[in-house]
């Protein structure tokens, strides 16, 4: 899982003439067309096999690192955080993958294997330039994080770096695999829309998602409808206003928040074109 998402554009290749764009203006988002499509995917996964695998594992709904206080103290850090620019000035604790374990605030915990302190520092770095962010130490701690079942006590890793009074917090263990999803993907050569890129957060009150959703040169931005059902809620990608004519062939992602009629709570949120869970990038 990567540890954090570029502010930029992220592109990709399709089987179609996409190119660049702008994020839609609120009042596009969330016509809510619902499809047959949408009904499919949210009556496969309820009550499947599938479904209870992802109840019963982990799945975090929001990123698994955790910025210092008062992050950033200049545009240079932030850049260089982006660009996954780091540099160690001290040794990190040489210790093996142990096992510890997930804990939920209902009190019910799953195990978990704990990677080791380069594990998770390598997943941070992997730039190169001026201006990096030096860590000086790590030590092994834990930290909380919104997941599929609810907020959720982690291990991870407390890397301080310096100039900051408080550490970077990564996720030290990985999510669960994902269940096998109860209905087929659409094919990219259908015109049903296409797949979102993945999950950014998911409001602190859960009356909102945020996604990244494509879109091309060729269109005025991404659309993202909902269906909602007691046990799902069904999101489907789309683009607002495509247009005739040659384009590049490139896809854009673009951020965009779909408010809910209630709570997402413990409801699987799906992608209406692969049919399987939406989840963080990476």
């Amino acid at each position: 899982m990567r540890p954090f998402r570029l502010l930029g554009v992220v592109c990709l290749l399709t089987a179609g003439s996409v190119g660049c764009g702008t994020e839609p203006a609120a009042d596009d988002v969330g016509a809510h067309t619902i499809t047959p499509r949408m009904r499919q995917v949210a009556k496969a996964w309820t009550g499947s096999e599938a479904a209870r695998a992802w109840r019963e594992g982990f799945y975090p709904l929001e990123d698994v690192v955790r910025l210092p206080e008062g992050a950033f103290h200049s545009g240079a850090d932030k850049v260089a955080y982006l660009s996954r620019n780091f540099t160690l000035r001290g040794a990190l604790p040489g210790t093996p993958a142990r096992h510890g374990r997930i804990r939920w605030t209902n009190g019910r915990s799953l195990p978990a294997t704990i990677m080791t302190a380069r594990q998770a520092y390598e997943t941070l770095d992997g730039g190169d330039g001026a201006d990096p962010l030096i860590v000086e130490k790590a030590v092994l701690g834990r930290m909380t994080l919104n997941t599929s079942r609810g907020p959720a006590q982690v291990p991870a890793w407390l890397f301080t770096l310096d100039g900051y009074d408080t550490p970077l917090k990564r996720m030290a263990i990985a999510p669960s695999k994902l269940p096998r999803a109860p209905v087929p993907s659409l094919s990219q050569a259908t015109d049903s829309g296409s797949p979102l890129v993945g999950l950014e957060s998911v409001a602190e009150d859960g009356r909102s998602v945020t996604v990244r959703a494509g879109h091309g040169a060729c269109d005025d931005g991404p659309t993202v409808d909902v269906l909602e059902t007691s046990d799902s809620v069904v999101l489907a990608g789309g683009v607002r206003g495509a247009k005739g004519g040659p384009c590049t062939l490139q896809l854009l992602s673009d951020p965009v928040t779909v408010r809910l009629d209630r709570p997402l709570g413990g409801r699987l949120l799906l992608d209406a074109f692969t049919g399987a869970p939406v989840t963080m990038e990476g």
